[in-house]
């Protein structure tokens, strides 16, 4: 059974999702502070934490940079309908994805099942480490990419990228000269069943391309090719 936390102070509302999830086989907890979400998500084992913006205590966002910073389970950000600035923020911070507050059961269950799932892969590939040599890196310019440890390292910096993030970069470079389209990029990231805007692929790449420390003007790894999508070019500056 995997074990849900979501953080609201709708009582309603997280009974709510209790009811629902609990007979697809979910355990739900529920926090109703930003505190005391913070300090059980990191205390306890979560398959997934569901997390709202405006809290009492610490707003949605600071919980999730201190979450970020520890764990790496997969957050889903509850945003106002239509609030694109609180999407955005969400995303770049390290969310997985984001529903609108108005969001319903069939979508919060597909949401949910898919960001466990792709948990699940990263585990068993990471019990596969001691079965892989140093041929599974990928090494591209001056990174050098871990497939089954799942780290980025550049020079002597490991780069602390979100699942997502990691898997954008970890696509791009093993079809480094090729264009790969949003949907083919969702695709290759998360399963056709992942059910997030294309659009929001621009927000990490963007974030990943901060944390490579490359210029989006003169990128030297991710380049935009216009009304297509996007293309690793390392060492190069175009």
């Amino acid at each position: 059974m995997m074990k849900i936390l979501i953080i609201d102070d709708d009582e309603k509302l997280c009974r709510l999702v209790r009811e629902y999830l609990e007979p697809m086989g979910f355990e739900v907890q529920a926090a109703h502070s930003g505190p005391e979400g913070l300090q059980r998500a990191l205390e306890e084992n979560f398959s997934a934490v569901l997390l709202d913006v405006m809290l009492p205590g610490m707003d949605g966002f600071e919980v999730l940079r201190q979450l970020r910073g520890k764990s790496k389970v997969p957050i889903l950000m509850f945003t106002a309908r239509g609030d694109e600035t609180d999407r955005i923020v969400g995303l770049e911070m390290g969310a997985d994805d984001y529903l609108p507050k108005t969001f319903s059961s069939r979508e919060l269950l597909a949401r949910l099942r898919a960001v466990t799932r792709r948990t699940a892969a990263t585990g068993e590939e990471n019990q596969a480490v001691d079965n892989q040599g140093e041929s599974d890196f990928l090494t591209i310019a001056d990174l050098e990419i871990n497939p089954a440890a799942r780290t980025v390292t550049r020079g002597d910096e490991i780069l602390n990228l979100t699942a997502i993030e990691f898997d954008l970069l970890t696509s791009l470079g093993k079809n480094r000269g090729r264009v790969l389209s949003r949907d083919r990029l969702l695709d290759l990231v998360s399963g056709r069943d992942y059910n997030v805007f294309d659009r929001s692929i621009d927000v990490h790449i963007s974030s990943l391309r901060r944390k490579l420390q490359d210029n989006p003007k003169k990128p030297r790894y991710i380049k935009t090719v216009r009304s297509s999508g996007y293309m690793f070019v390392p060492g190069r500056e175009n």
